[in-house]
C-alpha cells in the first residue's frame, strides 16, 4: 500500500447501526464510502440512517467533504482500497462476507469489526490470512474517539500499521491490543456491565444509581446499564456467552439480562431495556 490509499474510497460491508455510524466516520473525514446491504430494503434504511446522520452533524456546523453510498453489490467494492466488515457477531456470517470481499475487492485491505470474535479465526476466510486485521469502533461511532486495532498472529505489520493511519485520519485514538477474547475494551466493559446487573437483581441499587456512581464517582461519560441499553441487551448476551466459553464463568450472564432479552427488552433499538426510551 501507499499514502494515497489513505485517500482512496472506503467500502462498509453492513449499513446496520454500526456499519452506518463506520461509514459516517470516513464521510466526515472526507472519504468517498460505498456500503454494502443484502438487498434494498435494507440498504434504503441505511441510507436514510447515514444521510439523517450527516445532515445532523452539517446542521451542528461540521463539514462533510466526503460523500457516502449504498449498494447492494458487492462489486461496487473492487476500487475501495479498505473494506470494513460489519455485520452481526456470527462467525459464519462473517466467514461468508469476508470471502465475498475478498472476491470482490482483492486489492483492498480488509478489517473486521468484531467486538469479540476472534480476528485469527474470521482470517481463515480469506485467500491471504495476513490480510485482515480488527478494527473494532465503540457505538455510537460518531461521537466515540476509540477504535481498537486487534493484531492477529497473522495480520501483516503492515496492514497493522496502515489501520493505526486509518484510525488517525478519523481524528480517533487507536489502541493495539493482541487477538483474545473480548480483545480489551469488550473484555473489561462487559464485566463490568454484568456485575452492575447482578447488583440490580440482587436490590444493591437501581438501575439509575448504579449508573450515576460509575458517572460521578469514575468520570464514566455513560453507566454501564445505559451502556447496554445503547448497545443493545441481545448483542450483550451474545458477547457474554462467547465470553463464557473462552474465559469462564466469571463472565456468566445474570438471569435479568437473560430474561430481558427473552422479552424482547433490547435496549434502545427495542425502546426499553434497562431504561425506557
Amino acid at each position: 500500500m501507499t499514502d494515497t490509499d489513505l485517500l482512496g474510497p472506503v467500502g462498509v460491508y453492513g449499513g446496520g447501526r454500526m456499519g452506518s455510524g463506520i461509514a459516517h466516520a470516513f464521510a466526515a473525514a472526507g472519504l468517498h464510502v460505498t456500503v454494502v446491504e443484502s438487498d434494498e430494503d435494507a440498504a434504503t434504511t441505511a441510507r436514510r440512517r447515514i444521510e439523517s446522520a450527516l445532515a445532523r452533524a452539517q446542521a451542528k456546523g461540521a463539514v462533510v467533504e466526503g460523500s457516502c453510498k449504498v449498494v447492494t453489490d458487492p462489486r461496487a467494492l473492487a476500487d475501495c482500497r479498505l473494506v470494513v466488515e460489519a455485520v452481526p457477531e456470527n462467525v459464519r456470517v462473517k466467514h461468508e462476507v469476508l470471502a465475498r470481499v475478498a472476491r470482490h475487492a482483492p486489492h483492498a485491505a480488509v478489517a473486521t469489526n468484531t467486538s469479540s470474535l476472534s480476528v485469527d479465526e474470521l482470517a481463515d476466510a480469506l485467500p491471504d490470512p495476513s490480510g485482515l486485521v480488527g478494527l473494532h469502533f465503540f457505538n455510537p461511532v460518531p461521537v466515540s474517539d476509540l477504535v481498537e486495532v486487534v493484531v492477529g498472529p497473522r495480520t501483516a505489520p503492515e496492514l497493522v500499521r496502515r489501520a493505526e493511519q486509518w484510525v488517525a485520519r478519523l481524528g480517533r485514538t487507536a489502541v493495539k491490543v493482541l487477538d483474545s477474547p473480548g480483545f480489551a475494551s469488550s473484555r473489561l466493559g462487559v464485566l463490568l456491565a454484568l456485575e452492575a446487573m447482578r447488583m440490580l437483581e440482587e436490590g444493591v441499587a437501581t438501575a439509575e444509581d448504579i449508573d450515576t456512581a460509575m458517572t460521578l464517582g469514575y468520570r464514566h461519560p455513560v453507566g454501564p446499564l445505559r451502556t447496554t441499553d445503547l448497545v443493545g441487551l441481545d448483542v450483550r448476551l451474545a458477547i457474554a456467552e462467547h465470553l463464557e466459553r473462552e474465559l469462564g464463568p466469571r463472565f456468566a450472564a445474570p438471569r435479568v439480562l437473560r430474561e430481558k432479552v427473552a422479552a424482547g427488552e433490547l435496549g434502545r433499538k427495542s425502546g426499553r431495556g434497562f431504561f425506557s426510551w
